[in-house]
């Protein structure tokens, strides 16, 4: 307990506050200092994961909820794993809020289609929907009977999902086109996430539509607002709006599991304030990390630094002419999303632009790179636009225009747009304004800085190694340019380390000594990430006494023989495990893989 507080209290620290200044804890029910705060018992059909997304959506804007009507849907891949998915009837919630007045309901999720693609092609969510807009291949399954015949709504889902996903596949297969300027599989796999892709897109249809009739509400008057992991799906989003035709559109950066903690703490002030009003508006992206030890990298890196001179926009604007630049300014973005602080730039009227970036960031060829557009002038380059400052919806070039900006264009024309104005971003604004002037377009390319497979980049020490690696010549700082040099003897292959103090606080010896107390009997590594996949079996074993490991081992035997697919389940959990151990350290590893076997033994 020493070492939780201690570690809680370094987090804490850097906004100057410690336990000692919390009043309450809100977190995981159960777990958290009072139980007064959370929907649990009022929902109790409801998952509390999806809860917590709806709420950081809806109540984004605390007059939009206390005002008018919002509708509201949480869908993702699924609930926290062992609070809801074993007890909760429904995983996906939807709700209504009427001046503040909120009814919840049942609603499917597409998000496990998504998440099963992943898994079987082995390829990211992003990367399967830019591949299915990428090609002119197709194919065709009956849509229909996919929706009729399969449950996206609750513990069915786990089963439903493969089984339809295994029935899209055979189907296309026998139907599906190919694309002479991709490979066969590259076809194939585009061929049918079309076809997923537009049954997910009438089952988020049929909740909106189930909604408006059940609670007689007018799109014209009524806000939608999206959370959980399928809210980043930006064709989606904008086919629902223009469908539908809502008034507005609330959504955080952090749609995913990220934004949890924000809907975690307006839910709770909700309840505890007992629906009385009280003022919210959410800040915006830019409230992560901010790193100004510009002196310190520069000192680190020196013999590789060219020049560094201050900021100037003409300048600028003929580096990005040239090639893509790397832009590190202020704090970094939340959720998956890089929006301009922690961003490589690229000129959006040049093919070469969108190459370099994506061979920067060792991607497809045909990876689509996103536009950043001065808000002001969105009306006039995209049809039926509308501010889109968190780059979660597509909008449709217009016609007189796409040639101009081919590196932002999609296959249909559709771009991934993030629209900005002075007040959110005034760096990043200036830099637009300036290319905009020089150019006559008002956008650049933007795409997230960072390796392929790593996280968003957080520091300048990590900014200055990407752009070393892969030779980019130029990279602006905290409004300083810094050229480089010398790629040729720059010895580091990989990305630079990540900050890894928080977790090491716990000596590697004192953690192998609590894992072997929790797991005595030495059950293997494989069995454990069994035992933590499968819901029938978590928590339902006491490893700590030989009896309990025993049944543990015939039970995951057991469930190995009747499905085979968890050894492959088990081993990607292992693989991940592994990752972990190569980029936190050892020390890391062993402190988060405690938190699992401590939920695996109920200890």
């Amino acid at each position: 307990m020493e070492d939780l507080r201690s570690f809680v209290n370094g987090l804490l620290g850097a906004f100057g506050l410690s336990l000692g200044d919390m009043t309450e804890i809100w977190g995981t029910p159960g777990l958290a200092t009072t139980n007064d705060y959370h929907f649990v018992e009022e929902y109790p059909e409801l998952s509390f994961h999806s809860i917590a997304h709806l709420y950081s959506a809806i109540l984004l804007d605390s007059e939009t909820f206390f005002e008018g009507d919002i509708l509201g849907l949480a869908v993702d891949g699924g609930p926290d794993r062992l609070l809801d998915q074993r007890y909760k009837r429904y995983w996906f919630t939807g709700a209504v809020s009427r001046r503040g007045v909120v009814e919840t309901f049942p609603v499917a999720s597409p998000g496990l289609l998504y998440s099963t693609a992943k898994d079987r092609f082995k390829m990211r969510e992003g990367t399967l929907m830019a591949l299915a807009t990428a090609t002119k291949a197709a194919g065709r399954c009956d849509r229909e009977s996919i929706l009729r015949t399969f449950d996206f709504t609750g513990l069915a889902a786990l089963e439903g999902a493969p089984l339809a996903f295994e029935e899209i596949v055979a189907e296309v297969r026998a139907t599906a086109s190919t694309d002479p300027d991709f490979t066969e599989e590259e076809s194939f796999v585009s061929a049918v996430m079309k076809e997923i892709q537009a049954i997910s897109v009438m089952a988020m249809e049929r909740n909106v539509e189930t909604a408006l009739e059940r609670y007689d509400l007018d799109p014209a008057e009524t806000h939608l607002a999206l959370a959980g992991g399928y809210a980043l799906n930006c064709p989606t989003n904008s086919h629902l709006m223009a469908k539908y035709g809502f008034c507005g559109f609330l959504t955080p950066p952090c749609v995913d599991d990220g934004g949890q903690a924000i809907g975690i703490g307006l839910a709770a002030f909700h309840k505890k304030t007992g629906g009385e009003r009280f003022t919210f508006r959410f800040p915006g992206a830019y409230l992560g990390r901010q790193d100004d030890d510009l002196d310190g990298a520069l000192a680190e890196f020196g013999e590789y630094v060219a020049d560094i001179s201050d900021l100037d926009h003409d300048q600028a604007v003929r580096d990005i002419l040239a090639e893509p630049i790397a832009w590190f300014h202020g704090r970094s973005e939340i959720g998956p999303r890089a929006l301009g602080n922690r961003s490589l730039l690229g000129d959006p009227t040049s093919r070469a632009a969108k190459d370099a970036l994506n061979g920067f960031k060792l991607r497809e060829w045909w990876r689509p790179v996103a536009p950043v557009v001065l808000e002001d002038q969105l009306e006039a380059w995209f049809e039926d636009s509308r501010p889109s400052p968190y780059m979660l919806e597509t909008f449709t070039i217009r016609e007189e225009r796409r040639d101009q900006i081919q590196a932002v264009a999609h296959l249909d024309y559709s771009a991934r747009v993030q629209s900005l104005n002075a007040e959110q971003n005034p760096a990043l604004h200036a830099l637009l304004t300036a290319f905009h002037r020089h150019t006559g377009v008002p956008m650049l390319c933007n795409t997230s800085l960072n390796d392929k497979g790593e996280p968003i980049i957080d520091t300048i020490r990590e900014t200055i190694n990407f752009c070393l690696r892969r030779r980019i010549g130029v990279a602006y700082l905290n409004g300083r340019r810094v050229a480089f040099h010398n790629f040729d003897s720059y010895p580091a292959k990989g990305p630079y380390p990540r900050m890894r103090q928080p977790f090491t606080s716990i000596p590697a010896s004192r953690a192998m000594a609590v894992h072997a107390e929790l797991n005595p009997y030495r059950l293997p590594d494989l069995y454990l990430h069994v035992l933590y996949l499968d819901l029938a079996l978590s928590g339902k074993f006491d490893l700590r006494t030989e009896e309990g490991a025993a049944e543990a081992f015939k039970a995951v035997n057991s469930r190995l023989r009747a499905d085979p697919s968890l050894w492959q389940a088990a081993e990607r959990s292992m693989r991940r495990a592994e990752h972990r151990f190569t980029t936190f350290g050892p020390d890391a590893l062993l402190n988060l893989e405690l938190g699992a076997v401590r939920q695996i033994t109920g200890a």
